[in-house]
């Protein structure tokens, strides 16, 4: 279990595969740099980003799904502390953040949806939604991706969201982490942190 939790009552949390740029994004909001090394899966324990005066912290949990070099067990180990955390921690989390990587989301989510298979980021946006935590989808790497309405909408799709997904501004929001433009999903952040009166946490965002 993961028990590095500083004892603070507002949270935002960053959930997702690994490699999909939440260190980054975590950087992005913060300021910080946190030691995420080079391979996947090396985030084993959540990163917490610690704002005692405000009674808030931002949460990187570890990166879910495959990684190379790590075996079965290990994986859905992390995969068990993750949904144990949110559910632990629900109450405190105002709006928790699925980091997706736009290039490849579809075709990973089309490759692990056989009959009986949901896909992990599909798994995960229904079950912070399930426990009332209000979900922003944060879709990185937009940069890279040419059809993006499209890519977008097909996202909402998969997601269970009716397309067009500007419909959906304060769920999806397309980013490049790593160019700095977070903006979308810093204005969606806010939508859900105002509707909770806690708007003395927009200046992190």
């Amino acid at each position: 279990m993961f028990d590095t939790r500083p004892d603070r009552e507002a949270e935002v949390a960053l959930v997702g595969r690994s490699n999909v740029g939440k260190s980054t994004l975590m950087r992005e909001i913060t300021g910080h740099s946190f030691d995420t090394g080079g391979k996947p899966g090396v985030t084993r324990e959540p990163n917490h980003f610690d704002w005692t005066a405000e009674d808030f912290v931002v949460t990187d949990l570890p990166g879910f799904g495959f990684m190379s070099g790590v075996d079965e067990d290990r994986r859905e180990q992390i995969k068990t502390d993750i949904v144990r955390y949110l559910e632990e921690y629900a109450d405190n989390v105002l709006v928790g953040i699925l980091v997706v990587d736009g290039k490849s989301v579809i075709d990973i989510i089309d490759r692990h949806s056989g009959p009986d298979e949901i896909p992990y980021d599909v798994e995960m946006f229904h079950f912070l939604r399930d426990l009332d935590i209000p979900t922003v989808v944060a879709v990185n790497k937009m940069d890279k991706v040419d059809d993006r309405d499209e890519r977008l909408n097909e996202l909402c799709d998969r997601l269970g969201l009716l397309p067009p997904w500007k419909q959906w501004q304060e769920t999806i929001a397309p980013i490049t982490a790593k160019k700095g433009r977070i903006e979308p999903l810093n204005e969606a952040v806010r939508t859900h942190l105002h509707e909770q009166n806690r708007d003395d946490l927009f200046k992190f965002f």
